[in-house]
């Protein structure tokens, strides 16, 4: 059975964060979570909110989808979180990544925001990518 388009494009998007040097060498390893683990070490990314829509034209099946990366920081101030997400963003933004069952055709950063968080020491930010994908067949 074929990977769903969300969860192929979520796969390959994670494997390009994780095999990222100059990322991992912000965030430590095996810091890229999709769903962070109790006691996390900061920083760290999670795989956020993704939403899938039909892209199809009259002859070609698509999908847009729209997804989020979160980086949490407890550095002072946002340098940290600035620097994770501007190395999140040249991971990902245009790049040709390899989808199983799917082709990616192009994906796109647009936005990035850090803000604190409530608990006044933790840093979010949030980096959001479209993307849209076709089947391969």
């Amino acid at each position: 059975m074929p990977l769903s388009p969300e969860w192929s494009l979520q796969k390959a998007v994670f494997a390009a964060l994780a095999a990222d040097a100059s990322l991992t060498g912000l965030i430590g390893a095996s810091r890229i979570h999709d769903d962070a683990p109790q006691q996390a070490a900061f920083p760290y990314l999670t795989l956020g909110q993704s939403t899938a829509r039909d892209w199809s034209t009259a002859t070609d099946d698509g999908a847009e989808h729209v997804l989020t990366i979160h980086v949490w920081s407890r550095a002072a101030g946002k340098k940290e979180a600035h620097a994770i997400m501007r190395a999140v963003r040249q991971t990902l933004h245009d790049q040709p990544l390899t989808l199983e069952d799917h082709r990616l055709v192009n994906l796109r950063h647009e936005l990035s925001e850090a803000t604190r968080d409530t608990d006044g020491e933790t840093v979010h930010g949030i980096v959001r990518f479209r993307a849209v994908t076709e089947p391969l067949s």
